[in-house]
């Protein structure tokens, strides 16, 4: 059973690379209201971020990481409803592809997360209408890049319960279901630490067949006494119409009075017993590290998992068990 690792967005290894420089829009708002210089600061902000996600990419590559989330982050406010509308797609052309190439070119795996606030059961037409433009957003960017709804995925969860978690689940699949398919085909749900269980993700994939992400540090937060060993078939098996093999989401819980918040680590043994779990199904997967540490995590977890001589190491970020 292959195991590859992955991180998000920042690298902590890396000397000044975040790909997530941008500014507030009071900030945006004190530039002067000249279009020319307001366009001139975002394209500075974009232009780093772009080669800071390439440079961020060159070094995952290096360590044979073939699992990365894209920052929602690249365009400063680009969904903000007052801010000028240019066309960074266009602007940064080459750019966009010239990440894309390197994506394709060594079969790196592409995804991005958009924030709480995209939210497709939302009672408020309002809300609804921004999620989607978030998501249409999203879209863009890897389109922009060349990747195609089955190389780039957006993760999403289902949102709030409101009225009731029945209609609000209605709700969900309904507005699903009536976006663009360029979009819907990117989509890939996640179970929260709150609300919506892994059970209850799983069955609403089943219904609309769209894939599942299991956060395992989600589930040991919320659940109604499942146990993932009686779950992990199943979502597994919500990946199979896709090019890509499945994927977790790991984290460990931060401390007791924190419980949901993220590790600066992973917890081996946490890790471990998810592993084997997962060895029952003999299905390879993918897994996204979500600790605060990102790369230097994911590098720490490889070296923890040396202790276990069922590991076999194929490189710096993938092995066998």
């Amino acid at each position: 059973m292959l195991v590859r690792l992955g991180f998000v967005a920042l690298s902590l290894l890396l000397h000044d690379a975040s790909p997530n420089k941008t500014l507030t829009y009071k900030s945006y708002t004190n530039l002067p209201a000249d279009p020319e210089i307001r366009l001139y600061r975002l394209h500075s902000l974009v232009r780093k971020n772009l080669n800071n996600t390439k440079r961020i990419l060159i070094h995952a590559n290096a360590h044979d990481i073939k699992i990365y989330r894209l920052t929602s982050k690249l365009i400063p406010l680009a969904t903000h409803p007052d801010v000028m509308q240019w066309d960074y797609i266009a602007d940064f052309h080459d750019e966009f592809l010239d990440i894309g190439d390197f994506i394709k070119k060594n079969g790196m795996r592409i995804s991005a997360h958009p924030d709480h606030f995209t939210i497709l059961n939302s009672p408020k037409k309002e809300i609804l209408a921004s999620s989607i433009k978030d998501l249409e957003y999203h879209g863009r960017i890897m389109d922009a890049m060349g990747l195609s709804t089955k190389m780039g995925k957006l993760v999403l969860h289902i949102g709030g319960v409101y009225d009731s978690k029945l209609k609000a689940i209605d709700r969900f699949t309904e507005n699903f279901m009536n976006l663009p398919f360029h979009i819907r085909d990117r989509i890939i749900l996640e179970n929260d630490d709150k609300v919506y269980t892994a059970r209850e993700v799983l069955d609403i994939c089943k219904q609309i067949e769209a894939p599942m992400v299991l956060d395992i540090h989600h589930h040991w937060c919320n659940n109604n006494g499942e146990h993932i060993d009686g779950l992990l078939e199943d979502i597994f098996s919500t990946w199979n119409r896709q090019d890509l093999p499945p994927k977790i989401h790991i984290s460990s819980p931060k401390c007791e009075k924190n419980v949901r918040a993220h590790a600066d680590y992973v917890d081996i043994n946490f890790f471990y017993n998810f592993l084997r779990i997962a060895k029952k199904t003999n299905q390879d997967f993918d897994v996204m590290i979500e600790a605060k540490n990102k790369d230097k995590a994911l590098l720490q977890l490889m070296a923890d998992l040396k202790n276990f001589e069922n590991i076999h190491f194929i490189s710096d970020a993938s092995f066998e068990i």
